[in-house]
This record gives structure tokens, sequence and C-alpha cells, in this order.
């Protein structure tokens, strides 16, 4: 005779399937909490130009002013002649938008993009 099993697992379907719990893992239209990181495709909009760019972002909480600050590296593209350093930009990636500013180009051709609150990743 067999004695019932106290695993929740075996009496659980959440507790081994997250889809279970988290409708974000099966419906692809509920939207994501900010990460911490995003390497990939996205859209820089300045003086009403779009520009398809590839960016390399990051981001934090920072306590002490209470804000989500993100920012990273546009990868170097002659489509960015146009745009200037200290230019107010959007920047849209699948997960959403968010306006920021470019600044400085480093060495290697690539402006960065910084901006505060909710991050476009």
């Amino acid at each position: 005779m067999s004695t019932p099993s106290t695993d929740p697992a075996a009496t659980d379907p959440a507790a081994t399937d997250p889809a279970a719990t988290d409708p974000a893992a099966t419906d692809p239209a509920v939207a994501h909490e900010p990460q911490a990181e995003y390497d990939g495709p996205a859209t820089l909009v300045a003086d009403g130009a779009e520009h398809a760019v590839t960016v390399t972002l990051r981001g934090a909480f920072q306590p002490l002013d209470g804000h989500f600050h993100w920012y990273g590296r546009i990868a170097a593209t002659a489509r960015l002649d146009s745009v200037r350093s200290g230019s107010p930009v959007t920047l849209r990636t699948p997960h959403g938008e968010a306006a920021g500013k470019v600044a400085d180009v480093d060495p290697w051709g690539r402006f960065r993009v910084s901006g505060t609150g909710r991050p476009p990743f």
C-alpha cells in the first residue's frame, strides 16, 4: 500500500510549471517587468527621423533618487551621421520605448545613450 505524497510538485502543477501561475510565460500580450539589460535591435528617433540600430543597454534602480536609470551604447553605423551629441531621442525596442539623450561618441564610433524612468527594454 502506498502513502500519499507530501511533495507539493506531485499535486500542484504550479510548483513545477511557471506558466501555471505566470501569465507572461504564455501570453505575449502581458507586459513584462523592466529587466536589467537588453542587447538587440532598436529604433532611434532623432529630429523626427527613424534609424534602425543595434543597442546594448543596461539599467538599475538608484535608491538615492528613487528612479530607474538606463544607459548603453548604439552600435556604430553611418545612418547616424546626422545625429549630434546631446540630442534628445526616443529609443524603441520590441518591449517599449523611452525618451533619452545621446551623448559622447567613443573611439569605436558608438554613441552613448541614457535615460531615467521606465526603460525601453
